[in-house]
């Protein structure tokens, strides 16, 4: 048996398909196929062939863990999440993870800090809502005390924001449906009087 052609593909430019004996076989990253050091013309056995087409299936699923991180910023628990619904084996799982968090390619502690910015920045809430929402996405404590804690901005300034939102719509002139939409964000009456009084 030998590979008799390595061409990259139309559709998926940054793959190169693997051709034995003049018949498609697999495909390849580039990163993967120089790692792989196969070369055209070069004589491979059954048991290689098969090898090589497990790297390749392995390469296919890290190939779109990286078109998943891509979109956006996931954390460790998300893209492991993401693995199981491709039901590979926990081995190979653990050296995608692994590999990714050598690369800084997922970082908990980024994760939970771009969060908290892009929370705040949409729908501003309390630091014990944050807490919670962090801990729902398996963020470690430490990682959560951390975070938490470099967030510097004033909750009262938060508080005020929040209400001056909420006063537009008709639904939130009601003192009373306002001050229960803003403990359901977790902030604590005598803060939620204090700010609403301040404003008004």
């Amino acid at each position: 048996m030998k590979i008799t052609r390595i061409a990259q593909q139309h559709k998926r430019t940054d793959r190169y398909a693997v051709f034995v004996d003049d018949v498609y076989s697999f495909s390849l990253s580039e990163a993967a196929l120089l790692d792989s050091g196969i070369t055209k013309n070069q004589e491979v056995t059954e048991a290689q062939v098969g090898e090589f087409k497990k790297r390749a299936d392995e390469d296919r699923v890290y190939a779109g863990v990286l078109r998943y991180i891509a979109l956006r910023l996931r954390s460790a628990w998300g893209v492991s999440t993401y693995l199981d619904r491709k039901n590979i084996s926990p081995a190979l799982k653990h050296e995608i993870l692994n590999k990714l968090t050598i690369n800084h390619l997922i970082d908990d502690e980024q994760y939970a800090q771009a969060y908290i910015h892009d929370r705040q920045l949409t729908r501003p809430i309390s630091r014990t809502k944050l807490i919670f929402e962090l801990r729902k996405k398996h963020i470690a404590q430490e990682i959560i005390d951390r975070v938490v804690s470099d967030e510097s901005r004033d909750e009262t300034d938060a508080l005020k924001q929040l209400i001056a939102s909420k006063r537009q719509q008709s639904r939130y002139q009601d003192d009373l449906k306002l001050m229960q939409y803003l403990s359901r964000q977790g902030f604590h009456y005598s803060d939620i009087k204090t700010a609403m009084d301040s404003i008004e």
